[in-house]
């Protein structure tokens, strides 16, 4: 049996078509595709994240614990501080892409639910004399996504007198209806906004509070564009554990001079190496049919790279894709061939975001 948001009820009132994906069923589109695409872009859109989870960790030694085990470097967080990280094998390889954020006397690690049994197995593991606790919060706590240009207007709307987060990652407290509610700075759609962590009681009030206000519902469907656009990988789809960190590309989730983690070893020696063998690049994609996950890249008649994602961009009006590409392929503006459905298809290599990497300059 698939696991239901909270705003079940809600979004079936609003149209909702669902999909099951990962365990979940999920709102895929509300009925119009671009228009979705469209609030997000112009206005701001609400994204239900009934599929993120969190855990907390306290104790004396939650710092020097996670300091081992994630990529990335806590030592210079403050409250209210948050960074992106990944949790990996000895080999290098990722486990699991996370979320930080530093409170008072714990931290917090949030990510797609359905990783959340293999995260804990994989921390328990490493997890013997050290004084930590984890605990899992995601009963009484839910997350909606505002995303969108209007969306901090709309938030200095709603919690008047709040201090939103400036930084990416960062977050604050705000006051919905006497209740509390962590307000997250999260890109998830290219265009900025704001994650919004809430007590599960207060979900449904404040998800109606935004509507009222002006923002959309907006679906698997116009999400998935949105992130393709943005040159957001998800974890499960562009990424597992069969790839390494640095193939990934995962910048803003690594720190070179922390120092001794989990995977460490291999990370630095391949940093020192100077490459990858493959890398997740951009790609822009002739004709008006996306392509499809596994889809091989040629030039020249050889194999050099696999789609991993395809979506039609509404930015570019033809397909996009992220997909890994070897290494003496990957410059943008290299010329390859995407085979599809029996027939192939010139496609050019991007940075990402792939939508402002393919728009031509001023």
């Amino acid at each position: 049996m698939a696991k239901r948001s909270t705003l079940t009820d809600l979004h079936e009132r609003h149209g909702a078509a669902f999909i099951e994906r990962d365990g979940w069923r999920l709102p895929d589109h509300f009925g119009d595709l671009a228009g979705e695409y469209k609030s997000v872009c112009e206005s701001a859109g609400l994204f239900d994240l009934a599929n993120r989870a969190m855990l907390q960790f306290t104790g004396e030694d939650r710092l020097p614990y996670l300091q081992g085990m994630l990529s990335n470097d806590l030592r210079p967080l403050k409250m209210f501080d948050g960074q992106q990280a990944t949790i990996l094998t000895q080999q290098g390889k990722v486990v699991a892409d996370v979320r930080v954020l530093c409170s008072l006397n714990s931290f917090y690690l949030d990510f797609w639910e359905p990783l959340k049994e293999k995260i804990l197995t994989h921390l328990n593991r490493y997890l013997v004399a050290d004084d930590v606790e984890i605990h899992d919060p995601n009963e009484p706590w839910k997350m909606l996504s505002l995303q969108g240009p209007r969306a901090q207007m709309m938030l200095d709307q709603l919690f008047a007198n709040a201090e939103l987060p400036l930084q990416p990652n960062h977050h604050g407290m705000a006051q919905f209806d006497a209740t509390p509610v962590c307000v997250v700075r999260a890109d998830r759609s290219g265009f900025n906004g704001f994650d919004l962590i809430v007590q599960t009681s207060q979900l449904a009030a404040l998800a109606r509070s935004l509507s009222d206000l002006g923002a959309a519902w907006v679906g698997e469907q116009a999400q998935n564009i949105l992130r393709i656009e943005a040159g957001i990988p998800r974890y499960g789809i562009d990424f597992s554990e069969d790839n390494l960190l640095l193939e990934v590309a995962l910048d803003d989730a690594v720190s070179f001079t922390k120092g001794c983690y989990l995977g460490q070893e291999v990370v630095e020696r391949i940093r020192s190496r100077g490459h990858v063998n493959k890398k997740l690049c951009g790609l822009v994609i002739d004709g008006s049919t996306p392509a499809s996950c596994g889809d091989k890249i040629s030039a020249g008649g050889k194999e050099v790279g696999q789609i991993t994602s395809s979506v039609f961009s509404f930015a570019l009006h033809r397909p996009i894709a992220l997909a890994y590409v070897n290494r003496d392929f990957w410059s943008p503006g290299t010329t390859l061939t995407v085979g599809h459905g029996g027939s192939e298809f010139a496609a050019t290599v991007t940075a990402r975001p792939v939508v402002a990497a393919a728009r031509p300059g001023p």
